[in-house]
């Protein structure tokens, strides 16, 4: 920063400022910020899962996939409702009717990891016999 010192000249005059104050932008930027990196997490997934890890690489994805979720009780979400065993074919019938180009939607399956093998098996029995063919395992980056 530099100090407007009075010149000789115009002994009564004073030059105009020609710095700007970056402090408050500074600190308003600061505070997007922090606000953005609290709230991003929180929008990711409605049902909190403890995902395994992996090594994969994430998958591109041209349209917004259907999310099925198993939480570590071994309740059943799609999307973000909670939905019982002996209604899943129905919810599924119905999610494989919403074709685009010809092809079914694709199905992100969030499973937490204390779960058995047979729970998440039937799961994706059931996206199978609904003919939901186009089912990604969805886990936690690992650089191990």
């Amino acid at each position: 920063m530099s100090i407007n010192l009075p010149s000789q000249r115009g002994r009564g005059r004073r030059a105009p400022m020609a710095d700007i104050n970056v402090t408050p932008l500074v600190d308003v930027m600061l505070v997007l910020l922090i606000i953005f990196m609290v709230t991003a997490p929180l929008l990711t997934a409605g049902v909190p899962v403890n995902l395994p890890d992996s090594r994969a690489k994430p998958l591109d994805q041209d349209q917004k996939p259907v999310q099925i979720s198993l939480d570590e009780q071994g309740k059943l979400f799609v999307d973000d409702d909670e939905v019982t065993d002996a209604l899943l074919p129905d919810v599924l019938q119905q999610i494989a009717r919403k074709t685009e180009n010809g092809q079914p939607p694709q199905i992100f399956l969030r499973a937490d990891k204390t779960l058995k093998y047979d729970r998440v098996m039937r799961v994706m029995g059931e996206l199978n016999r609904a003919g939901l063919n186009r089912v990604a395992l969805v886990t936690v980056g690992s650089d191990k």
